[in-house]
């Protein structure tokens, strides 16, 4: 059998050719890598060296895939698409008598840090203390999470409204044996604590257990997983009571008395005394590629589409990748792939890239060289990769830009799957084997990429 480091090393580098004319076809195509990394499951791919050309290479490229978080770079095009790239969201201070409201606006980057700047800002106008405090997150619509299969303790499984803050989670922090939790809505200089949630360690076998209240939400965590010191994130289910609490908390420190926040479904109608606004969409869309965070690309895809569900919204970014000529390739059911649902093909994928991916300049929002973060730098490596990874339990995809050194590039997806194992660990944290199985499924893409190169 031939060895991978040999059969990479016989390559030869393609001629120069420009976008839009196709460069010779490479000496090795990528079935030679499959072939060789003999990953349990499904490995569609496509390449595409030159939109409106077929397909340079690929194999079950009309095979429907679930994306994963490849999805984000299709939610992304179709923000941009329909908001522009300068658009930008703003959480609003409102006096309606006497009644100061926290407004949000759908700000899916909003942190503590951000807040503090409001507090500060309203603090300065002098406004005297009002006998009521709201929050309004109705400027979209309200999921208690993205997607309920998921386990409930999982951080990027949050709830969703108008009102997010620190992508809707909470740190929890702990000593040895359980004792002294901590819950802090933590960010970058200011971390208060957060009053509206509580943890404790209990008795029981699942690690989580969650108990909702009118005012206040509770997590219980098995004593054995806390048996040593350690921290991490949980899930906000109740998102404006935990940005109004965390206001409250900052006001305070500028010495502006707020009374205990109330949730109201109503924005009244008052006078904007302090207002912050997000970052332009583009750069927010470089951070959720960046970080794949579910929460922004489902906030980014409600706020593209107008819809007041999750259904409805992935419907109509179906329909506009229709209007784009690439409707057969897609049957969605979210914005970010965290849903098992969602279908794509390799071959669309490579397409759509290819297509209004780069008319939009999503190469450049795109993360470089993604696959260095699990397997190390590539020696190896002819060309520059700017991609987009997914993931979900024995799923693995990479889809987006290769750019060789003689300047020539392609698009391409290539997604892998072990549809077996994924229906039986749907929603499952860490099942046996998917580590190993996701590491030989990125190891696969890399030797495919170096083929390509």
């Amino acid at each position: 059998m031939i060895a991978r480091r040999s059969l990479l090393a016989g390559l030869a580098a393609l001629p120069a050719a420009a976008w839009g004319r196709p460069p010779e076809k490479p000496r090795f195509k990528a079935g030679q890598a499959v072939a060789l990394g003999k990953l349990r499951g499904v490995v569609a791919y496509a390449r595409l060296d030159a939109e409106g050309v077929g397909l340079a290479d690929a194999a079950l490229a009309d095979a429907p895939m679930m994306p994963a978080s490849t999805l984000k770079a299709v939610t992304a095009l179709y923000a941009l698409a329909r908001l522009g790239g300068g658009r930008t969201f703003a959480t609003r201070v409102i006096r309606a008598g006497d009644m100061l409201v926290l407004a949000g606006g759908g700000d899916p980057v909003l942190s503590t840090d951000d807040l503090a700047r409001l507090a500060a800002d309203l603090a300065a106008t002098g406004q005297p203390a009002p006998a009521r405090f709201a929050v309004w997150g109705g400027a979209l619509p309200r999921f208690e999470e993205i997607a309920p299969p998921q386990a409930d303790h999982l951080a990027y499984n949050p709830a969703l409204s108008g009102m997010m803050l620190n992508f809707n989670r909470v740190h929890l922090g702990w000593r040895q044996g359980g004792s002294q939790m901590s819950l802090e809505a933590r960010a970058a200089d200011h971390s208060p604590r957060a009053y509206t949630i509580t943890a404790a360690p209990g008795d029981q076998s699942d690690l989580f257990s969650y108990r909702a209240e009118d005012d206040r939400e509770s997590w219980t965590v098995a004593r054995a997983a806390v048996r040593s010191p350690g921290s991490r994130w949980l899930p906000v289910r109740k998102p404006e009571l935990y940005a109004g609490d965390v206001f409250q908390t900052l006001c305070r420190a500028k010495g502006l008395v707020l009374p205990t926040p109330e949730v109201i479904q109503t924005l009244p109608q008052g006078e904007v005394v302090a207002s912050h606004s997000s970052p332009p969409l583009r750069e927010i869309l470089r951070g959720m590629l960046y970080f794949s965070t579910n929460l922004t690309a489902e906030a980014v895809g409600l706020h593209a589409s107008g819809a007041r569900d999750l259904e409805s919204s992935a419907q109509a970014m179906q329909a506009w990748l229709a209007a784009q000529g690439h409707g057969a390739d897609f049957i969605l059911a979210d914005h970010s792939g965290l849903s098992s649902d969602s279908r794509v093909t390799a071959q669309g994928m490579a397409r759509l890239l290819a297509g209004p991916g780069v008319a939009a300049g999503l190469p450049d929002l795109l993360k470089l060289n993604p696959l260095d973060e699990d397997l190390g730098r590539d020696p190896a490596r002819a060309a520059q990769i700017r991609a987009k990874t997914g993931t979900l339990n024995f799923v693995s995809n990479l889809a987006g830009y290769l750019r060789r050194p003689d300047g020539t590039q392609s698009a391409f997806a290539i997604l892998t799957a072990d549809a077996q194992r994924q229906a039986a660990t749907a929603g499952q944290d860490l099942p046996a084997g998917v580590l190993t199985w996701t590491r030989d499924a990125k190891q696969l893409q890399r030797d495919i990429l170096n083929l390509w190169s």
